[in-house]
C-alpha cells in the first residue's frame, strides 16, 4: 500500500486491481460531492456563458460549445425509479436502454470536468474523457448498487478524468497515487479557501489531509505545469519553446560582425610586414590556430637566438600599432570633415 510519507516517484499502483473496490467504499465525503453534481445538473443552462468563456480562451468554437451544451439538454433527468428500469434493459443487453442512460447523465459529465478547468487539459477534452468514464460505469452498474446510477458514475467519470490529466497533460508522467494526492491537495485546497476566504497555508493543508507538511509541499512543486522544450509557441505556429531560449554558446550577432570587422582591418594591417616578421608574430600568438611558441622555439626554425626574435616581435608590433593610429586618425578626421560639411539647421 502506498502512503503520504513515501517516495513520489516510486512505482505506479496498479488502479485496475482496486477500481470496483473504492466505487464500492464511497465515503460520505465523495457521496456528498456526487449528490451535490446531482442537483447541480438541474441547472438548465448549466453556466453556459462561463463555459462558452472557457472555451474561447482555449481556442475552441463558441458555437460548437454552445451547440453541444445544449443538444445534450433536451434528453431529460431521470428519476430513481428510471434508471433502476433501464439497468435492468442494459443488462438483458438493450442497446437502446444503454444510449439513453448516457445520454440522460451528458450533463453530469459536464459539471464535473468544469471542476478540472485549467489543470492542463482543454475543455473539450475533459468532456470527452468523462464520457468514457460514464459509459464504463453504464456497463458496469448494477442493480445490487445501493445507489443512485450518478452517484456510482460520479466516481468512474473523475477517475477517467484524473488518469487523463495524469497521462496527458504532462511531460513528465507522475505515479497514479501521486497524482491523486495533488487532486486531494486542490480539493482540499479549495474547501480551505471557501471556509475561511483565504488562501491556507501549508501547516493547514497538510492537518486536513493528514499528511506531513513537507509532503504537501513537495506536491505543490509538483503542481507546477511543466512545458516540453519542443511545445509549439501557437496553434498554427512554426515556432517552439526553443527557439525563444538564448543559447547562450553562440557568438552574439553584433559580437560577429565586430570581430569581423576587427579582424578585417588586422589583415590589412598585417600584410605590411615583410614575410618573416608575419611568420614570427604567427608563431608566437598561435594565429594559425595552434599552440603558441615560446622565443628559444621560433629562434632554433630561424637559426637565430631569442633575443633576436624578440626584438624582431617588438618591431612588428610597433608597426602594427602605428598603423592602427593612423587609421584612427584617418577615421576621426574624416568624420570631422563630414561634420562640418553637414549644413545647420535653425
Amino acid at each position: 500500500m502506498v502512503k503520504p510519507g513515501d517516495d513520489v516517484d516510486s512505482a505506479d499502483v496498479d488502479m485496475e486491481e482496486v477500481e470496483e473496490k473504492e466505487v464500492e467504499l464511497l465515503d460520505d465525503a465523495e457521496a456528498s460531492d456526487a449528490a451535490e453534481d446531482e442537483e447541480d445538473e438541474e441547472e438548465d443552462e448549466d453556466d453556459e456563458d462561463k463555459v462558452v468563456a472557457v472555451a474561447r480562451d482555449e481556442d475552441h468554437s463558441d458555437d460548437a460549445i454552445r451547440l453541444y451544451l445544449r443538444e445534450i439538454q433536451k434528453t431529460s433527468l431521470l428519476t430513481a425509479e428510471q434508471e433502476r428500469a433501464l439497468a435492468r434493459r442494459i443488462e438483458l443487453g438493450d442497446g437502446a436502454a444503454r444510449n439513453l442512460m448516457i445520454e440522460s447523465n451528458l450533463r453530469l459529465v459536464v459539471k464535473i470536468a468544469k471542476r478540472y478547468m485549467n489543470r492542463g487539459l482543454p475543455f473539450l477534452d475533459l468532456i470527452e474523457e468523462g464520457n468514457l468514464g460514464l459509459i464504463k460505469a453504464v456497463e458496469r452498474f448494477k442493480l445490487s448498487k445501493e445507489c443512485r446510477f450518478s452517484t456510482y458514475a460520479t466516481w468512474w467519470i473523475r477517475q477517467s478524468i484524473e488518469r487523463a490529466l495524469v497521462n496527458q497533460s504532462r511531460t513528465i508522467r507522475l505515479p497514479v497515487h501521486v497524482s491523486d494526492d495533488i487532486n486531494k491537495l486542490v480539493k482540499v485546497t479549495r474547501e480551505l479557501v471557501h471556509k475561511f476566504n483565504e488562501e491556507p497555508d501549508i501547516k493547514s493543508v497538510a492537518d486536513a489531509m493528514g499528511v506531513e507538511p513537507a509532503y504537501v509541499s513537495r506536491l505543490m512543486v509538483l503542481v507546477k505545469k511543466t512545458f516540453s522544450i519542443e511545445h509549439p509557441m501557437g496553434e498554427n505556429s512554426d515556432y517552439s519553446l526553443i527557439d525563444t531560449i538564448e543559447d547562450t554558446t553562440s557568438t552574439d550577432p553584433a559580437a560577429l560582425i565586430e570581430d569581423l570587422d576587427r579582424y578585417a582591418h588586422i589583415s590589412r594591417w598585417f600584410h605590411l610586414l615583410n614575410d618573416n616578421e608575419q611568420e614570427i608574430l604567427t608563431l608566437r600568438f598561435g594565429l594559425n590556430d595552434e599552440e603558441p611558441q615560446t622565443l628559444d622555439t621560433i629562434g632554433r626554425k630561424f637559426g637565430v637566438t631569442r633575443e633576436r626574435i624578440r626584438q624582431i616581435e617588438s618591431k612588428s608590433l610597433e608597426k602594427l600599432r602605428r598603423s592602427m593610429e593612423g587609421e584612427e586618425e584617418k577615421s576621426r578626421a574624416e568624420a570631422l570633415a563630414r561634420q562640418a560639411s553637414t549644413p545647420q539647421t535653425t
